[in-house]
């Protein structure tokens, strides 16, 4: 068409149709080079026969040969269909004008067939527009095989659709929603006083140094200054907390998990929590055993004055975690500027990086959090955890999602969620969190740190190996809690039990 609109007055007409053919691939030879296989001298003429029907009095066709051509409709033609617009028409002369001469009657009749020839092109392009969009009997058959595939791949197994059911809610969501109006006042304030909001309400805690002008507390609940700010603080509505929970004394109205559930609580088979008192760097960790799942928050050095001690870049990468995994994951907490630290040390202890977590703050009033007490240059609104694996664990794939939304609580405290989030991944087996703190402590986990008051050992296999092994005393270690009828887990997990100290020296050294 290009060739035809652009060079057609160049031609020497008639033209068969092979030296058409001939001409334009000589013309345009890189765009043609391609489809040198479909550029043929039948497909040629069927294109001219094409495009005869489609632009009237464009081409005329004779004997296998172009014998009429009009450059200015192909060239018209061609805007079209690239989505440019035709010439303006020649404006209509005016009803009091004198009589037209012989000259003006037919350049008058001519202007008339060419707006005809214009409607008539327009009906002739939206015809070729529906007939390329729609798709052939192959192609509907090709797009129904792929909707059928799809859908089977993304259907769970039967195996997938039970694991799932085994962490649902029983009767439905326990979830509570807080309501984006935040208190009852402008609750009713927005919906009118006749609307009843059943989500959950917060109220102003107003007292005689709040000064109600400056607005809300940046920091909220969280504000280390309390007594004396003068901005606006919340606390939940007590009628809404009263309400969440009649009738429901087993379940927290305020939990934001999915194993809340009455009929089967999948934490009754887990050992009490279990926590050492330690000095992470230096505690023999192999006497431990195996452990499917580790979670970790190192008190990374960020340049920053913190509440705690932190480790050097050389600590983090000397500690001695390859040990404690032959087959599992590994959440690994990390700041801004230890982000490719964290990575590194995953290669160093034996892990693949194969994924990111997030978690989004939100403060008291379920908002995105806009000031923070971190961060050099801009406030941190949220922190990352970079999740390595080891072997072929055995988990739960494809139950949740790499974001987390949960509020933000003490200074370097992780969200809840992440306990329930990890059940989930690998439910009944041993657990193990590094640089923890008494808020960490969770039942089915064991949690290390040197800010823990004492240590507890509810494991009674893991118990009497400490003992042999000299690393605790009897004295050391609270008294063993009353191990659950049923435990989930088995002797160090079904792992073979770890080496002796001795052993694991002696063949260290050789």
């Amino acid at each position: 068409l290009a060739f035809l609109g652009e060079g057609g007055p160049g031609l020497r007409l008639p033209l068969r149709y092979d030296a058409l053919l001939r001409m334009t691939c000589e013309r345009f030879s890189a765009e043609t080079k391609k489809l040198e296989g479909l550029i043929t001298p039948m497909n040629v003429e069927r294109a001219l026969c094409e495009l005869q029907a489609l632009v009237p009095h464009a081409v005329r066709l004779e004997r296998n040969e172009l014998v009429g051509l009009e450059p200015p409709t192909l060239r018209e033609f061609q805007a079209r269909l690239l989505g440019g617009r035709p010439p303006p028409l020649a404006p209509m002369p005016p009803a009091s004008s004198p009589a037209l001469s012989e000259a003006e009657k037919k350049g008058a009749n001519l202007s008339g067939r060419k707006r005809s020839a214009t409607a008539v092109q327009d009906d002739d392009l939206a015809e070729v527009m529906d007939l390329v969009n729609t798709k052939s009997a192959k192609q509907q058959e090709k797009q129904e095989q792929a909707d059928e595939l799809l859908e089977l791949l993304s259907k769970p197994s039967a195996k997938q659709a039970s694991e799932t059911n085994r962490f649902r809610t029983a009767g439905g969501s326990k979830l509570k929603e807080f309501c984006r109006n935040s208190t009852k006042e402008d609750c009713a304030r927005v919906n009118g006083p006749a609307h009843v909001c059943t989500k959950i309400h917060f109220k102003r805690i107003i007292k005689p140094h709040t000064d109600l002008s400056l607005g809300d507390c940046s920091y909220l609940d969280t504000c280390r200054h309390m007594n004396t700010c003068p901005f606006i603080h919340y606390e939940v509505d007590a009628a809404d907390a009263l309400r969440m929970r009649e009738g429901r004394a087993q379940l927290d109205p305020f939990a934001r998990v999915a194993t809340n559930r009455l009929d089967m609580d999948p934490f009754s088979q887990h050992y009490e929590p279990q926590f050492v008192n330690c000095d992470i760097r230096t505690f023999p960790m192999q006497v431990l055993g195996k452990f499917p799942v580790i979670m970790a928050d190192p008190p990374w050095d960020i340049h920053m004055e913190l509440p705690y001690g932190t480790m050097s870049d050389d600590e983090m990468r000397r500690m001695n975690v390859q040990v404690l995994q032959d087959d599992g994951v590994i959440f690994l907490w990390v700041t801004g500027r230890a982000m490719e630290l964290g990575r590194e040390c995953l290669e160093l202890w034996g892990y693949k990086f194969v994924q990111e977590l997030l978690w989004v703050k939100t403060n008291q009033l379920q908002r995105i959090i806009r000031t923070g007490r971190t961060g050099h240059w801009i406030n941190h609104s949220k922190e990352h955890c970079l999740i390595g694996l080891k072997g072929k664990p055995h988990i739960n794939s494809n139950f949740d999602c790499d974001v987390v939304c949960a509020e933000v609580r003490e200074t370097s405290r992780k969200p809840d969620e992440m306990y329930h989030l990890l059940e989930r991944l690998a439910p009944g087996t041993r657990k193990l969190e590094l640089f923890g703190r008494p808020h960490n402590v969770h039942k089915g986990w064991t949690t290390l740190g040197n800010q823990l008051s004492k240590t507890q050992i509810t494991e009674p296999w893991l118990r009497t190996h400490l003992l042999e092994e000299g690393v605790f005393e009897e004295g050391d270690m609270t008294d063993l809690p009353t191990p659950p009828p049923n435990p989930a887990v088995s002797p160090w997990g079904g792992h073979p039990p770890p080496q002796k100290l001795t052993e694991t020296t002696g063949a260290a050294k050789a």
